[in-house]
């Protein structure tokens, strides 16, 4: 049947990066780990950035994923707010893209559907539904189960790409 890839997910954001690891094989799918990496809310932006990528680098070398899933940024009223986000998303892209693994992107509606079947939904609904996929896992954050939605969407979203590539033509 071949081998478990495992997958990170990724939940951006520059107080809180939440990151989640699941193993897929075939169908099924199996908690690995989760977190959060924390910044420093009073310390000046590039050093937050720099705890963001440290916490980030450390965590791969760690785990060694084969595969990366991060969540695209929503834009939002406070553009202030939006461009920090942006920054740590940029980070949350380029650790795993420097660490040699390809990086697929989720809007919030694609890792929503993926989980709980539709595209629209709350926290707790993802969080629950976490909890029936893979009823080892555990979260110190919401942002940290949030990241491992976004790795059962890759799960999923991979899937369907191999399946069809390995499909015969015709």
């Amino acid at each position: 049947m071949g081998e478990a890839i495992r997958i990170i997910g990724i939940d951006p954001g520059l107080r809180r990066t939440g990151w989640g690891i699941v193993e897929s094989l075939g169908n099924s799918l199996r908690f690995v780990a989760s977190g959060t990496v924390r910044s420093d809310d009073k310390a000046a932006l590039a050093v937050r950035l720099c705890q963001l990528h440290d916490g980030l680098a450390e965590i791969l070398h760690a785990a060694m994923p084969h595969e990366a899933a991060v969540e695209q940024t929503f834009v939002n009223k406070d553009a202030a707010a939006t461009l920090k986000l942006g920054q740590a998303r940029g980070i949350a892209m380029l650790v795993p893209a420097r660490a040699g693994l390809v990086v697929a992107e989720y809007a919030p509606n694609a890792v929503k559907k993926a989980v709980i079947g539709v595209g629209h939904g709350d926290k707790k609904q993802i969080h629950m539904m976490v909890k029936v996929l893979m009823p080892k896992a555990t979260f110190d954050s919401d942002d940290a189960a949030d990241a491992l939605a976004i790795a059962i969407c890759h799960a999923h979203h991979r899937q369907s790409i191999a399946y069809r590539m390995a499909a015969p033509a015709g």
